[in-house]
């Protein structure tokens, strides 16, 4: 059940929109966003520094609450959500987070949207645990195997420094008006709140290889999924490359892909209107086919 805020809690989300609810999940105390009503669809974010569930839907959470239940939990390790010391972040603990945070709320099937680390959560997630999840939206997902970019060595081995943070940020937008000195700021800030870059700095430790391997879901229990799969990747991404897209295409057989040109890796941010119409149109043909979505808490299946 969500936990109740007394005042001064309550004061600090109305004051901070990164902060709205709170409910158990995976034994951390886990900070989400709820909007709308509707069939339920879930987003989980990336992995960049300073990085929240509202820094990365913000722009896509609006417009599709309009239609849906949207919800974006904080993941371990990052935002709001509570940390804990020695936890250990990794793929199986993002995902057991994901399937308790469903149950938390009585939600026996969602719409499951992911972005880049997000994506490869979402995968997994949707590998473990198939009929918790209705529809698959990837969006310049990690998930299967490739070589470590610079771009990505770079974000996952940052040490706060608002200089730094303003290179990174270069790297996510193919506009790079988008990738402002304010929005540095903000990112670098959040970077540094309490426990922030220690968790961080405990999830990607050179060599970074290994962790673009070990968010990597099998190539055969990928191909077996049995969900209709939206990718959705930006041409000019130098974070991920689009040849991961590509791979999940050739994997997943009910996939298809749709690439943005003069694009980055910030899809949601740099073509919100087409994206969310995409992603509207996309999770609207399940709804047409009158698939339920929600309903009482499912069991926990077994992880694979």
């Amino acid at each position: 059940m969500s936990t109740t805020w007394n005042g001064g809690a309550q004061a600090a989300a109305q004051a901070n929109p990164e902060i709205h609810k709170r409910i158990n999940a995976a034994g951390l105390d886990t900070n989400y966003h709820d909007h709308g009503d509707g069939p339920p669809v879930l987003f989980v974010h990336g992995s960049g520094p300073g990085v929240s569930a509202y820094a990365n839907w913000r722009p896509v959470m609006p417009a599709l609450a309009r239609s849906r239940r949207v919800l974006a939990p904080d993941m371990a390790g990052f935002g709001y959500t509570e940390r804990k010391p020695g936890t250990k972040y990794e793929l199986d603990l993002w995902v057991r987070q994901l399937i308790e945070f469903l149950d938390a709320l009585s939600i026996e099937r969602t719409d499951l949207v992911g972005n880049s680390f997000g994506g490869a959560v979402a995968l997994a997630t949707a590998i473990r645990h198939p009929s918790r999840v209705r529809r698959l939206v990837l969006m310049g997902s990690v998930g299967v195997k490739f070589e470590l970019t610079p771009a990505l060595d770079e974000i996952w081995g940052y040490r706060p420094d608002v200089q730094v943070m303003r290179r990174i940020m270069d790297y996510f937008a193919y506009d790079r008006r988008l990738a402002s000195d304010e929005l540095a700021r903000i990112r670098y800030e959040a970077s540094i709140r309490p426990g922030a870059q220690e968790s961080y700095a405990s999830m990607f430790p050179a060599p970074r290889q290994q962790w673009i391997d070990a968010l990597a879901s099998p190539e055969e229990a990928i191909a077996a999924l049995p969900h209709e799969t939206l990718l959705v990747h930006g041409r000019d991404d130098r974070v991920i490359p689009m040849a991961t897209s590509l791979k999940l295409l050739s994997l997943i057989p009910r996939s298809q892909l749709h690439v943005f040109s003069r694009c980055g890796h910030w899809t949601q941010i740099e073509q919100t209107a087409r994206f969310v119409e995409l992603v509207e149109s996309f999770l609207s043909e399940a709804d047409a086919e009158g698939v339920v979505v929600a309903g009482s808490a499912h069991p926990m299946e077994k992880a694979q």
